[in-house]
């Protein structure tokens, strides 16, 4: 079931009903079939591996919990591992293993074939399994107690609003909100709406309409060049934070109605200063997972310097790889890892420059000068993180560099769609503008239009908000990009 869709549409305002209906003791047996239901939408058979990996957890944990040993506990630390693992691996990864077998023994002209399978990859699996995973990882680490009632520990794995595409919530912040009674409240009510509000405006109208222009360059690598090739990597640059963006916040929205805390995942990562600020601002379920469960225990940045660069580019690497299973997601990860890796080495030089041409940190000017070369060099990114193949990518940004002023035409965006597409790169505008506000409002003095304490200006924006995303908006029930991971 998709949340741009009519059947969520019907779905959701009636778990809603019911679950303040039904008595507090109950409804944790609602929201868990609701949230089956919400997953078997897609293909039900599927259901039956989050299923297992809720049992195998939920005993692994109840197991570690009574022995006191460390070393004792860890045999059943590796069945969790293995199995949520394994499952990963078979359904994304295993025919990626076996092409690039089958590409190392070809070039040395040794034709044997490892087959392939034709798995067809469960949704969100990349979600739940780091979910349960951190749950049997901090279980080990003594940080959380397990769960005793088996049920509640299966709507942690399953939890409808989060459960295909995060954000990827810790036991310690989730699982005590199941046992937590939540009355109706109005105030919170609408402002789990109006999250859901900006997150649909996000997705239809600026992410799909993008997308149009996104599409049309990335899948015909080989017919454009400089500004067009350009303008298309911009256009992704927003198509996938308002797509993915839009769907944490209906997400978030959407379990805040019920009273449900779920932790923010994006915090305008286009205003980063730096790669590395990017990265708390972008995904941050996933990067502090990452951070917590590989790049610590692998020693952070409490070692040698080129243990700290080996630690960051793991890192970043199998970040790459957890996106997809194509080389083009290794790369982007490698070169998010390069790009901290190289911030860390030229620090020094960057500082004296700036001190010799009296740029002064955090002033304006070098604020918007580093925001300038975070977004390019993470736009610059994306282009291997859409591109088809690598040989695309590649071609792109040869293509890139074939600057002519006559690309600076509207043939790029088909005519049925040009004013609505452009209408969509105004909301952009309109969107950041929004999030200036949102990070430098109390700065500047100036007030959010969506928290005004003037009646009229707010339900102004809602009302504005609403007639914006009904009349541009894209109603065709696409899937929204995080989903295949």
């Amino acid at each position: 079931m998709l949340f741009n869709s009519i059947h969520f549409v019907f779905f959701f305002p009636i778990i809603v009903i019911l679950y303040f209906l039904v008595p507090h003791r109950y409804r944790w047996i609602l929201l868990l079939i609701a949230s089956y239901y919400f997953y078997m939408c897609w293909k039900a058979e599927y259901a039956l591996l989050i299923l297992i990996s809720t049992v195998v957890d939920y005993f692994v944990a109840i197991k570690m919990s009574e022995i006191d040993d460390k070393k004792k506990r860890r045999p059943f630390l590796y069945i969790s591992l293995l199995v949520n693992l394994g499952f990963l691996f078979t359904f994304k990864y295993l025919n990626f293993f076996s092409e690039s077998v089958n590409s190392v023994l070809n070039s040395f002209n040794i034709f044997h074939e490892v087959p392939l399978y034709d798995l067809l990859l469960p949704v969100g699996i990349s979600f739940y399994t780091f979910q349960t995973l951190s749950y049997s990882i901090d279980v080990y680490n003594d940080k959380v107690k397990p769960e005793k009632n088996f049920g509640i520990f299966a709507l942690y794995v399953s939890f409808f609003p989060q459960l295909v595409a995060g954000p990827i919530e810790r036991p310690d912040r989730l699982l005590p909100q199941f046992h937590q009674k939540f009355d109706f409240d109005y105030e919170r009510v609408v402002s789990g709406l109006k999250m859901m509000a900006i997150g649909f405006f996000m997705k239809l109208v600026i992410a799909d309409r993008l997308s149009q222009v996104a599409n049309m360059v990335f899948n015909n690598p080989d017919k454009y060049e400089g500004f067009q090739v350009i303008f298309g990597t911009w256009c992704f640059t927003f198509q996938i934070f308002g797509d993915f963006a839009g769907y944490s916040l209906i997400a978030i929205g959407a379990a805040k109605v019920m009273g449900f805390e779920l932790m923010q995942n994006f915090r305008r990562p286009y205003f980063s200063q730096s790669i590395r600020e990017f990265w708390t601002r972008w995904h941050i379920s996933l990067s502090s997972w990452f951070r917590d469960y590989v790049y610590i225990p692998l020693g952070g940045n409490r070692v040698v310097k080129w243990r700290w660069y080996y630690n960051l580019m793991i890192t970043f690497l199998v970040s790459g790889l957890w996106h997809g299973a194509n080389w083009t997601f290794v790369i982007w990860g490698g070169l998010h890892g390069l790009y901290l890796v190289l911030a860390i080495i030229l620090k020094p030089g960057k500082d004296k420059f700036k001190a010799r041409i009296g740029l002064k940190e955090g002033t304006l000017t070098d604020r918007m000068l580093e925001i300038s070369t975070t977004f390019a060099l993470a736009s610059f990114a994306w282009i291997f993180f859409r591109a088809n193949s690598v040989g695309d990518a590649f071609t792109l940004i040869s293509n890139m560099t074939n600057i002519s002023f006559d690309q600076l035409s509207l043939d790029l965006i088909p005519r049925y769609a040009r004013y609505k597409v452009l209408l969509a790169l105004l909301l952009v505008f309109v969107m950041e503008l929004y999030h200036g506000v949102e990070e430098w409002g109390e700065e500047l003095n100036i007030k959010n239009p969506f928290y005004h304490e003037n009646t009229y200006v707010r339900w102004t924006t809602y009302v504005m908000l609403v007639l914006m995303t009904l009349g541009f908006g894209v109603f065709t029930s696409s899937e929204f990009i995080y989903f295949q991971f």
